[in-house]
């Protein structure tokens, strides 16, 4: 499925904060309000191929979270204040909207929906929770590497730590066109540090009340999965749902057709 090119217009504008933050987002299609929440290492192109796809049914809105991109940022960094953005965005989108977030993103979604944000329907891919173990202080140890202006050494810490990448391979990334990149936003992966570390589910999840259709890909790490099936267990009414062919990537062609079908 492709949009039409009227359905596909994008247009890219800001919005502010509670705290008066200047929230980077872009706007595409025509439809029923639908908002995508990236994860780590992630601006807000990464969603843009889903939101391109999704457009001829949806107006979607694609941002840059707090700190990364075209997005300002303002210390300190709570979890709140990533609500708030979302919130605002919601604000934008008419008052009320979906929201698909992913990894990370998914797991600030869900956080936002249970503070009561006006979301109509909640879709996580692969929420990330029970995944960080806080005792080991991840975040004020990311935090210490960017504060010595050591962002090489944030990012790779964040990807052997948090995410398991291997040593060897985290080494070869060293070299990747796209290092730069990550290491401009090596500052919040302290952010998706703070928001992944729970030891166990919140209490504050299982008071969703969002319409919630969780997915995990079928290749994806089986601990990726379990989260996303105890995350589907817990939230009243909440579907779980494999999408075929996939791992913990945003692939449109594979999440698309399930995020279309779960919104008309």
């Amino acid at each position: 499925m492709q949009p039409s090119s009227a359905r596909a217009e994008m247009r890219t504008a800001t919005v502010r904060s509670s705290d008066g933050t200047a929230i980077a987002y872009e706007r595409y299609g025509d439809g029923p309000p639908l908002i995508l929440v990236v994860g780590a290492f992630n601006e807000r192109s990464t969603g843009a191929p889903l939101a391109h796809y999704l457009a001829p049914h949806h107006t979607v809105y694609i941002y840059d979270r707090r700190g990364r991109g075209e997005s300002g940022d303002s210390a300190p960094y709570t979890i709140e204040r990533e609500i708030e953005d979302l919130h605002a965005l919601i604000g934008e989108a008419g008052g009320s909207a979906a929201v698909f977030g992913f990894s990370s993103g998914a797991l600030l979604a869900a956080k936002a929906a249970a503070h009561g944000l006006a979301i109509t329907k909640l879709i996580p891919y692969e929420p990330p929770f029970l995944m960080v173990d806080p005792r080991a202080d991840h975040a004020n140890k990311i935090a210490a590497l960017v504060a010595a202006n050591r962002r090489g050494d944030a990012v790779e810490y964040f990807q052997t730590h948090l995410v398991g990448i291997p040593a060897e391979i985290v080494v070869q990334l060293r070299q990747a066109p796209f290092r730069a990149g990550l290491e401009a936003m090596a500052h919040t992966l302290v952010y998706e540090t703070l928001i992944c570390a729970d030891t166990e589910l919140p209490d504050e999840l299982r008071s969703i009340e969002a319409q919630t259709l969780v997915l995990a890909g079928e290749e994806s790490p089986p601990p990726l999965q379990a989260a996303a099936r105890a995350l589907a267990t817990e939230v009243s009414g909440a579907r779980y749902e494999t999408v075929a062919g996939v791992g913990h990537d945003l692939v449109p062609e594979r999440i698309g057709p399930v995020v279309e079908a779960y919104l008309s």
